[in-house]
């Protein structure tokens, strides 16, 4: 083993509940690089705690009546030990060709920073993975806590106390087992507690980008141009805010001329930003479709 690298460097910090399907896969992909398991169970009826018991993990129940989250996720994250935290949710899984990377950046000291993994998240009826990007690599620090009942984050805290986010090129892989209509029942569940959150404090901008998504996943565009809109007129100088209001006008409100708007304010925030320029082109490929002759130049 590297001398100056050891697992006990690195606490795995996880939030589960009914998990046993996929729990075992989980940990398996991290085996050798977490000294210590932290996992906090907020209500299974299953072997999961068991699963997790046998693989050396300390398993914390944690009363989850009220739904929260970044509550349960911060819970675990105060019986850490380790310099680091690795946040992992059971359905997800660290790629192989990343473990390297996560033994060179855990070897490090512990700088003030919050690391974006890309994450593949691979869907029963598609063979094209969707990917985004999360801080599941951080420091044990008090300050860095998760913020959100659901869709919580901890980018904010980690930004608050100064530090630095940065990707360092380590992939996640996230394969969801939930049927349709069990998706359908959780996006409504998160809508109302979004919208609670959102009436707590109506300055909480992410609250609204992830309503947007909920409404997007269940297919009621209008609804999510709606919160598009919005997002924009509060984040006036925010030149994705704009991009995706006019992708939704562009896309599900046919407006093109708000969309062209949209766009062109995107570009004047951000100078040569491709996805702006790239949805004008769409936009004047139409126009030239439906008029022809009257193509404009992009400005």
């Amino acid at each position: 083993m590297d001398e100056k690298w050891a697992p006990a460097h690195l606490s795995l910090c996880m939030i589960v509940k009914n998990e046993e399907s996929s729990l075992a896969r989980c940990l398996d992909s991290i085996c050798g690089l977490a000294a210590e398991l932290i996992v906090v169970d907020t209500g299974s009826a299953d072997t999961t705690p068991a699963i997790a018991a046998n693989y050396g993990a300390k398993v914390y129940p944690f009363d989850f009546t009220f739904v929260d989250f970044a509550a349960a996720r911060n819970h675990a994250l105060a019986q850490a030990a380790g310099r680091w935290i690795l946040v992992l949710d059971a359905d997800e899984t660290l790629h192989p060709a990343s473990q390297s990377l996560m033994r060179d950046l855990t070897a490090a000291p512990a700088e003030n920073a919050g690391y974006y993994f890309e994450r593949w998240n691979f869907q029963p009826d598609s063979t094209t993975p969707r990917r985004d990007y999360l801080v599941r690599l951080f420091p044990n620090r008090p300050a860095y806590r998760f913020r959100g009942r659901v869709h919580e984050t901890i980018d904010a805290s980690i930004a608050a106390a100064g530090g630095k986010l940065l990707c360092p090129g380590i992939r996640i892989d996230h394969r969801s087992t939930a049927n349709p209509d069990a998706q359908r029942r959780k996006n409504f569940r998160y809508i109302g507690i979004l919208n609670e959150e959102i009436a707590a404090d109506p300055r909480d901008h992410s609250r609204l980008v992830f309503l947007a998504a909920e409404y997007h996943q269940l297919g009621m565009f209008d609804k999510a141009a709606e919160i598009a809109e919005r997002l924009a007129r509060m984040r006036p100088l925010d030149p994705q805010a704009h991009l995706h209001a006019g992708v939704y006008h562009l896309l599900y409100k046919a407006d093109r001329q708000q969309a062209r708007s949209d766009f062109l304010q995107a570009l004047r925030l951000r100078p040569n930003y491709a996805e702006a320029q790239s949805f004008l082109q769409v936009l004047e490929r139409q126009e030239f479709e439906l008029h022809p002759g009257a193509l404009r130049p992009v400005k």
